[in-house]
């Protein structure tokens, strides 16, 4: 089995914080997941994460003009610069501060970063596609050793700068500051111009724009005023005698937007449509219509407050993101319909689970709900919200139509995930909170354990009544797990024992295994004979099921322990706490064992061996506890650590300052002021391919594949092989040649070309002689070629063929090509499904028109035809052969 997993996409968190970027066409949202950047596809609906991971969170992202580089910066103002199309990394660079904006000039050759009150510029790094001219001035062509040159730094606000906006020449860049002004610059001296100072607000101003002609300047401030600036003489200056010396920037005109109890938190303007949209603190956001400040729109979308507005070019569509619940929401202001509404969890996760189709997978969490997410797509289908508290364990049905979750409200559900809807609801005789979760094979038994009480609880899933209570633990049960063949019961409990129940037996004895520690996790292996137990010690012992004896084990204290927090006094070696795996599974065919715990590690082990295969990093981000690997003396003040000490009653606005959290609502120790999130694994789990596991964190649901997509493998690769000489042999009609040569090239528009050229009369021929070492890469091409392209027939007739003529060597390699083969079969089913769909309202349309009542004229007329043509009246040569419609 491969073991090469790699990193290929982060679910569950859609916004965490800093600013969202369209790209240039509006078709892709980039928004910061932590310490990673997710692409968001508004239009084939599909996202995507970005390979590389910041030290700590992102701050802020600004996208290049030509769509080529992404810069990246995080808190503490370590830049990234990318290759945005191919996912590379090109360099990594320190701006020495906390940034707290970043531009793009629209010329694409500087860039403008505010670092607390200074105004950096920078000159943008050469691109590849850079021109000859740009290289003879030294911005482009060829490589550079130190990419980043600053160009000038700008001083003259009193506080932090909130915000940069270039004008359309990219000569001058207006920023808006905390010091309750905004300021004119200039990127290289000007004659005849001085920097400035626009002041007249009473409050922090937000942000600065120019208007479309650049002859008006529009400024913003936290208390929702709304000022016009135009070049103007004094107001009480004779019109006809005005000296020009006199005229400067003076307000025009001012708006207000009334908010009661709410402050302005962010802000974006479109100038090509004089489209201003706000957003405030109590969640509400208002469109308006400038200059004539007339209010288009006003819509509360979030219970909390709104941290981003972005625009796209367009002026369409209209992007917000919510920190404090994770929300991410584009909306089309004029249809007034979203494009993407999508939310994360609020709380930790706690288990997931994989469908046995593999397509979902499903997570729940502390706030009590219960998400399906599609793994080919990358967003939430739906979400279930019958819980009133946390939910602790999830389990699918083995047909995949039946989703089981446990709670601790005390109940068990039952959710139909073809109707979308809880079915049934199990609950106990006494109040418990249950913690693990159980169903047998059949799907006609469910058990639940709890960490309340030492009983396992076994309901009818067709009755929903109580048939069982199995007692014989002495401690609480912290696992449950069904053997698939359905023979057994396993459960471990904090007792030190894992029992083995025959629940389908009349006696439903128990045979107890002894253990050296609390059982933390029980897993069965997926052929049904052997057993993996976790226990609190950090050993894994695996038993036999039908024998009941230990057949090995492995120590996994010093794999799995790593990653210091703030209060701690120990070294990340010897930390408490951290040496133990809470979740364990077994790979597709029992031969690894999937393990994580509180820490940032998730460990690959060999069954038959116990050696450690592969150790996963979860996170790198340090802004959560748990990932520092070494103490930092530079952090340590005479109070103790830095990262714990309170800096809410130093911030300069009352609001900034007051703490409005309510009393016991905070989570951990109380006596500490500051809490940071802790990196823990709470689940684990393996695809029913083989080809791919995910796992729960304090990150979000991270996605590992061996399937990962190389951008280019020179395979079988010679100098004669171009896209040139591909299309050139395309032109002469030898197709299979053509395919080959795309193939080896991996260029996915060029195989697309090829793949369409080619005429259906051929289509046979040409899967006949593809060489195998091609198949997978064919199968995966036309699976994804019938999920987006319009080409019904044309993507079926290819499918079809490639499975009549190589189905041979799909299954004598069902391992190599399980992936891939799933793929097609996804494609398959819901071509078919929409097919299923069109013809139901076809035949419906159909019987709707039939079923219509004809008035009595329309009867009486056809009556009197069908007369005429029995008596051979009105008949002619042309009706002949024709339909007649009769009643």
């Amino acid at each position: 089995m491969k073991t090469d997993f790699q990193f290929t996409n982060l679910l569950g968190t859609v916004y965490r914080k800093g600013n969202l970027v369209y790209t240039q066409d509006g078709s892709c949202l980039l928004s910061p997941v932590g310490n990673r950047v997710t692409v968001f596809d508004l239009i084939n609906n599909r996202s995507h994460t970005l390979p590389f991971a910041h030290r700590t969170n992102i701050s802020r992202i600004a996208l290049h003009p030509g769509g080529q580089l992404l810069l990246t910066v995080d808190e503490q103002g370590h830049a990234i610069l990318s290759l945005f199309q191919r996912r590379i990394v090109l360099y990594h660079f320190s701006l020495k501060g906390a940034v707290s904006s970043l531009e793009f000039s629209p010329s694409g050759t500087h860039f403008a970063v505010g670092i607390g009150r200074k105004i950096e510029v920078w000159k943008t790094p050469s691109t590849p596609g850079a021109t000859d001219e740009a290289a003879d001035e030294g911005e482009g062509g060829g490589l550079e050793f130190a990419p980043f040159v600053k160009y000038r730094q700008y001083v003259g606000h009193h506080d932090t700068v909130q915000n940069l906006e270039w004008s359309s020449d990219s000569r001058f860049f207006l920023s808006a500051s905390k010091d309750l002004t905004a300021r004119i610059w200039s990127l290289d001296p000007e004659e005849g111009f001085t920097p400035t100072v626009l002041s007249g607000h009473r409050t922090a101003v937000y942000a600065a724009w120019f208007s479309a002609d650049q002859e008006t300047i529009w400024t913003i401030s936290k208390d929702g005023a709304l000022f016009q600036w135009q070049y103007l003489p004094h107001p009480d200056a004779d019109p006809e005698m005005v000296d020009p010396e006199d005229e400067r920037w003076r307000i025009n005109s001012r708006h207000y937007f009334f908010q009661q109890d709410s402050s302005l938190t962010t802000a974006a303007f479109h100038a090509p449509s004089n489209l201003l949209v706000t957003g405030f603190s109590n969640g509400l956001f208002m469109i308006h219509e400038l200059p004539e400040f007339s209010e288009i729109h006003k819509l509360s979308i979030s219970a909390s407050n709104i941290d981003t507005v972005s625009i796209n070019n367009s002026g369409e569509w209209l992007a917000f993101g919510s920190s404090a619940l994770g929300q991410l929401l584009v909306w089309e202001w004029q249809s007034e319909s979203y494009i993407l509404k999508q939310q994360g969890h609020f709380d930790n996760l706690n288990a997931l689970t994989y469908s046995p189709s593999g397509d979902r997978v499903i997570t729940c969490a502390d706030d009590g709900k219960i998400k399906v997410w599609d793994t080919a797509s990358g967003f939430c289908i739906v979400t279930f919200t019958e819980h009133t508290s946390g939910v602790t364990a999830c389990e699918f049905s083995k047909r995949g139509n039946v989703l089981f979750t446990a709670s601790l409200d005390g109940s068990v559900r039952a959710f139909d995930l073809i109707r979308y809807r809880c079915f049934r609801t199990f609950t106990a005789p006494k109040r418990l909170s249950f913690s693990s979760l159980a169903v047998d094979p059949s799907g006609e038994v469910v058990a639940a354990g709890s960490l309340d009480d030492f009983d396992i609880h076994i309901w009818s899933v067709q009755t929903g009544q109580l048939l069982d209570e199995l007692s014989g633990h002495e401690g609480p049960v912290s696992s449950l797990g069904f053997a698939p063949n359905g023979s057994a019961l396993v459960s471990g409990s904090w007792d030190h024992t894992v029992r083995i129940w025959s629940v389908f037996n009349r006696t439903q004895t128990s045979e107890p295994l002894q253990l050296q520690a609390d059982v933390l996790c029980v897993s069965v292996r997926p052929d049904s004979k052997q057993i993996a137990v976790s226990t609190l010690d950090g050993q894994v012992t695996f038993w036999s099921l039908s024998e009941g004896t230990q057949e090995a084990g492995l120590d996994g204290r010093r794999d799995v322990s790593g990653g210091r927090k703030l209060t701690d006094r120990r070294t990340a070696a010897n930390v408490s706490g951290t040496k133990s795996f809470n979740t364990v599974t077994y790979s597709a065919d029992g031969s690894i064992v999937l393990a994580g715990g509180n820490s940032k590690y998730i460990c690959l082990y060999s069954v038959e061996t116990g050696v450690l295969l592969k150790k996963y990093t979860v996170t790198v981000n340090l802004s959560l506890s748990g990932t520092q690997e070494f103490l930092n003396s530079r952090l340590l003040t005479e109070a103790g650590p830095q990262g714990l000490l309170d800096e809410q009653g130093e911030a300069s606005d009352l609001e900034d300052r007051l703490d409005k959290s309510l009393p016991g609502s905070k989570r951990g120790d109380a006596a500490q002021r500051k809490v940071a999130p802790e990196v823990r694994v709470p689940g684990v789990a393996f695809s029913p391919t083989g080809r791919a596991f995910c796992a729960a964190s304090t990150e979000g649901l991270l996605i590992y594949s061996v399937d990962a997509g190389v951008q280019f493998d020179p395979f079988d690769l010679d100098v004669d092989v171009t896209p040139e000489s591909t299309l050139k042999m395309l032109a002469k009609k030898e197709y299979l040649k053509a395919l080959v040569m795309a193939f080896r090239l991996n260029n996915p528009q060029l195989v697309t070309r090829v793949y369409r050229a080619i005429p259906t009369t051929d289509i046979d021929l040409v899967v006949r002689d593809l060489p195998q070492v091609y198949l997978e890469r064919f199968l995966r091409h036309a699976a994804k070629e019938a999920d987006a392209s319009p080409h019904l027939e044309f993507n079926l007739l290819w499918l079809e063929s490639a499975l009549r003529q190589h189905g041979r060597t799909l299954k004598e390699r069902q391992g190599d090509f399980a992936e891939v083969t799933r793929l097609v079969q996804r494609a398959v089913a819901r071509i078919q499904g929409e097919i299923f769909k069109v013809a139901d309202e076809n035949s419906r349309m159909i019987d709707y028109l039939l079923n219509q009542p004809r008035r009595k004229e329309e009867k009486e007329g056809v009556v009197a035809d069908v007369k005429m043509i029995e008596d051979g009246e009105g008949s002619s040569e042309e009706d002949e052969g024709e339909w007649q419609g009769l009643e």
